[in-house]
């Protein structure tokens, strides 16, 4: 590589912790200030490479391996003329929003309280979203705030934010050696037995009528397989029609719960991708995802023994499911289980 050449890209080994990661998620942690919008503009172009080859988002990368990442990577994009404008174009409404959510905040984080319907991260036909609001609000927090990790457009809760690209980093490698303890309260159909267990099926992804979605990998898709793991017990039932679940992801796979609980047989309410959609175990049940972020305990970015332990409420459709179905969940208000 001519000397020209090698100032504007470098080349970054991949760790053997880092194996068998989608170099999207690899991006996400070296390069948090990288929207997945230009990480595929990147991949498009041919900037971006792994072992001298052209790949995709979803490659997922061997220990060792060598990834050619163009140096502008790291210059963080909203700094530019045209970002700082960006800044401006927020709107009232998606202010106050923002406001109305914050869970907790100090110098290096920011935890929200996600609502139903609106989605994190901007994708095809998606124009507002969680990204672009705080985005829009530079003025307001120093920085551009960055998401650290993502919750389903209708699953609502506990959101982290990383408020600068320190914290981002930092939050990153926690969350890749799964030291972030998370809990999500849900509603599924039927009653699980054993209240208790551990469900452990690798995922893949595959297209269908509602879009794409997760399955049990089968025989031969072992190099595309997604190891998963979710823990879930039974907090309450309604006689054998439905059971409120907490359920502790030890992985954090797209649409692992839900996939998950279809996989043994009780579907998350209102789930229309995960045959939770139809026959609701209860009239008046509004059909929406019954699936919360309830709690996130994580070690704070910033060290010295500190943590994050932020708790979301119900939101307002599943406190309404759980009045119905005589469900108690003020009693998890001081100490959530």
């Amino acid at each position: 590589m001519n000397d020209r050449v090698s100032e504007r890209v470098e080349t970054i080994e991949v760790a053997e912790r880092e194996a068998g990661m989608r170099l999207d998620r690899w991006f996400r942690l070296h390069f948090p200030e990288v929207t997945h919008g230009y990480l595929q503009k990147l991949l498009r172009s041919g900037q971006v490479r792994v072992d001298a080859r052209r790949v995709e988002a979803k490659e997922r990368l061997e220990a060792g391996a060598q990834v050619r990442v163009p140096k502008a990577a790291r210059t963080p994009r909203e700094e530019s003329p045209a970002a700082k404008a960006q800044a401006l174009r927020a709107s009232e409404a998606d202010r106050k929003l923002i406001e109305s959510i914050i869970l907790y905040e100090d110098d290096d984080v920011l935890v929200l309280d996600k609502p139903f319907g609106i989605a994190v991260q901007g994708g095809t036909g998606t124009r507002r979203h969680i990204d672009g609001m705080l985005a829009g609000m530079i003025d307001r927090f120093g920085d551009r705030p960055r998401l650290v990790h993502r919750l389903d457009r209708d699953t609502t809760g506990v959101l982290l934010v990383a408020k600068h690209r320190d914290a981002a980093a930092k939050l990153g490698r926690i969350f890749q050696t799964r030291s972030a303890a998370k809990t999500y309260w849900a509603l599924v159909k039927g009653v699980p037995k054993p209240p208790q267990g551990k469900i452990e099926a690798a995922l893949v992804k595959a297209a269908g009528p509602e879009g794409d979605r997760v399955r049990k990998a089968r025989p031969g898709e072992q190099k595309e397989a997604m190891h998963a793991t979710t823990h879930y017990s039974v907090i309450d039932r309604a006689a054998h029609k439905a059971a409120w679940v907490s359920l502790k992801p030890v992985t954090g796979r797209q649409h692992q719960l839900r996939a998950h609980m279809e996989l043994i047989g009780h579907p998350i309410v209102g789930d229309n991708k995960y045959e939770g959609g139809l026959d609701l175990p209860a009239e008046n049940i509004e059909p929406k995802l019954h699936l919360h972020a309830r709690r996130l305990i994580i070690p704070h970015p910033a060290g010295q023994g500190k943590k994050i332990d932020v708790t979301a409420p119900l939101p307002p459709h599943m406190r309404t499911t759980w009045d119905l179905l005589g469900f108690d969940a003020r009693r998890f208000d001081k100490d959530d289980g």
